[in-house]
This record gives C-alpha cells, sequence and structure tokens, in this order.
C-alpha cells in the first residue's frame, strides 16, 4: 500500500493536520485514531495499512503536535482536544466511526462520543486518561510534587538534535521507544521533528508544549483537575452510549490500571480486557496485538 496521504482542516489558527490511509469515496466506513501525548499521526502506521483493507484510516496530530495548530499554554484542557476531533469528525462529515484512540487520545475520543453521540459506531480505548469527578479530591490541594516533577521534567527534554539518525540512534536506546517497531519510530521522528536549516532537526511538540499538555493529564491522574470556564467534563462520560473496550497492558503503570477502572465505572457501555507482555506503546510495540484485538470487538459488538 502507498504511504499515507496528508491532509488537513481549518487555518493557520485552528489546523489540524491528519494523515489518511486509503482513498476518500471509497464507500469505506471512517476508522479514526487518537495518538497519546508527545506523538503523531503516523505513529498508528503498522497498524493503520492493515485496518485500511476495510476502512478509510484518518489519524489526527492532536493540537499542539506535529503540523497541528500550537495554542498557547492555557489552551490544551481535555475539552480543546475533543473540540478540535469534533471539528474534524463534522468538516469530514464522518458517521459510523470506529474510534481508535491511546492515552489522551483515547480521552479525547471518548469525550468526542459524548458531544457527537450519533456518530460514532464503536470505541476502543488504550490506557484513556481519566478522572473520577465523584472522587475529587478538595479544591485547591493541587499536584502533589511527583505530578510537579513531571510538568517541570518535560521542560528538560531535549529538543534539537544533530540529524534524525541521531535522534533514532538516541531514542532506539531509551527504555520508552526501545520496544517500538522501526516502522514506528521512523514514522515518528519523520513527522514529528522539523528540519532546520543547518540540517538539525527540531521537535515539533516543543517541551514547553509537551508541559503544558502534562498539566491538565497530571491534574486527571491525581483527581485534582477542574477544568476551565466549561467545567469538568468527565461527568459526561456516563452519557457516552455506544460500546466502548477500555484496555490496559500488562507492563504499564499502576496508574493506567486505575484510570481504565475509572472509565469503567463512569461508561455505561463498557468492557475491558488486557494486552500481555506488553507495555502502555501496545500499538506502536505490537501492532498484531492490537490489530486482532479490533477484529475481535468489532466481530462482538457488529
Amino acid at each position: 500500500m502507498t504511504n499515507p496521504q496528508r491532509i488537513s482542516i481549518g487555518d493557520a489558527d485552528t489546523r489540524i493536520a491528519l494523515a489518511r490511509w486509503g482513498a476518500e469515496g471509497s464507500g469505506k466506513p471512517p476508522a479514526l485514531l487518537l495518538h497519546g501525548t508527545g506523538f503523531v499521526a503516523e505513529v498508528w502506521d503498522d497498524v493503520a495499512r492493515e485496518l485500511a483493507a476495510d476502512y478509510t484510516v484518518y489519524a489526527l496530530d492532536r493540537r499542539g503536535h506535529g503540523d497541528s495548530h500550537k495554542p498557547e499554554s492555557g489552551c490544551y484542557h481535555f475539552l480543546d482536544f475533543a473540540e478540535d476531533l469534533c471539528r474534524v469528525i463534522e468538516t469530514l462529515d464522518l458517521t459510523d466511526i470506529y474510534g481508535i484512540g491511546h492515552s489522551a487520545g483515547a480521552t479525547d475520543l471518548l469525550l468526542a462520543a459524548k458531544l457527537l453521540p450519533n456518530h460514532f459506531a464503536r470505541l476502543f480505548v488504550m490506557e484513556p486518561t481519566i478522572m473520577d469527578p465523584h472522587a475529587a479530591r478538595p479544591d485547591g490541594t493541587g499536584l502533589s510534587d511527583f505530578g510537579k516533577s513531571g510538568v517541570q521534567g518535560a521542560l528538560r527534554r531535549q529538543a534539537e538534535f544533530e540529524s534524525a539518525d541521531a535522534v533514532f540512534t538516541r531514542y532506539r536506546a531509551a527504555p520508552a521507544f526501545a520496544k517500538w517497531t522501526e516502522n514506528s519510530l521512523r514514522a515518528y521522528i519523520r513527522h514529528g521533528f522539523a528540519q532546520q536549516s543547518d540540517g538539525r532537526v527540531r521537535l515539533l511538540c516543543t517541551p514547553e508544549i509537551e508541559s503544558a499538555v502534562l498539566l491538565p493529564i497530571l491534574e486527571a491522574m491525581e483527581q485534582v483537575y477542574v477544568g476551565d470556564a466549561r467545567g469538568n467534563p468527565f461527568g459526561r462520560l456516563s452519557e457516552v452510549t455506544c460500546p466502548v473496550r477500555v484496555a490496559t497492558t500488562e507492563k504499564s503503570w499502576s496508574i493506567y490500571k486505575e484510570m481504565a477502572l475509572r472509565a469503567i465505572a463512569l461508561l455505561p457501555a463498557a468492557s475491558e480486557m488486557k494486552f500481555d507482555g506488553v507495555g502502555h506503546s501496545v500499538a506502536q510495540e505490537a501492532p498484531e496485538l492490537v490489530l486482532r484485538a479490533l477484529r475481535a470487538f468489532e466481530a462482538q459488538v457488529g
């Protein structure tokens, strides 16, 4: 199959960039893929190429990532991402969607399914970021020292490298990327970094952006997220009516399993599963396991 086509929605200040596998107007139902924090659409390539036999597959660069717009630091709330997704769905006139998401990208899909309930056939969400609004910690307690260190730690990420090959060598040796397929990692580097005039490459999701994105995520993890003027959106998950499968992985952090349990408790039509032997980035580590699970879920719920 040929490489995915790059398209975009909106003007420079609102642009959401997408990759599409398969021809528009093919008559195949859409699959809509959402990546986690720091990544880009093409990290789904191993999964998307196989899904394209049966679907027209779209994957987004979430705001702040890849070629999508990069607003200021206060514009990375959960509803900001969900509303971007809804705008894409309405612009492309997508219905009967198989939504497939990872981490915070999975949260985008869950909230969008509440905002546009008639557009989704089913959702498969891997370790979504979920807060239980019924068990929020008292207002004003704020992030723990561990949470604050996570926000600050993102600012210390190396943003610029000598070359794409240098990024690959560095990331391949890092535990977070060691088990990714070569195709996934190279796709991330190809689309997640910008070539500079001197030949160096620089992260498109800069350390400053990643830190801003992480703040509400860590607040949700620690049950202290209060939202913005639109309120806390997590109570709305009880109104998501389409079938949802919530997946965890054996080797991820315990907080991801805890948040999956929160999701199952909130969602009225949720089921759960676990990927054995893999970590948080399961779609990039073991795409064949994800494809098998996606097909099994579709066969079960139609």
